[in-house]
């Protein structure tokens, strides 16, 4: 599958400096390495906060 970088930049709103970003396929599979969740799961004010954890996930969605 082709990665369309560019259009996934439009959605993507991570604040973390990192190689990743708008390659949703590698992000997703980074965080779940980690027991967390992407950026674009939580809203900005909870993503700035750099708690991408499944726990805080759950909490906020609550």
């Amino acid at each position: 599958m082709e990665c369309n970088q560019q259009e996934n930049l439009k959605n993507c709103n991570c604040t973390y400096p990192c190689d990743k970003k708008g390659k949703c396929c590698e992000c997703i599979k980074y965080h779940l390495s980690r027991n967390e969740l992407p950026a674009c799961c939580f809203p900005d004010e909870v993503e700035k906060t750099f708690d991408r954890s499944i726990a805080k996930f759950v909490e906020i969605n609550s």
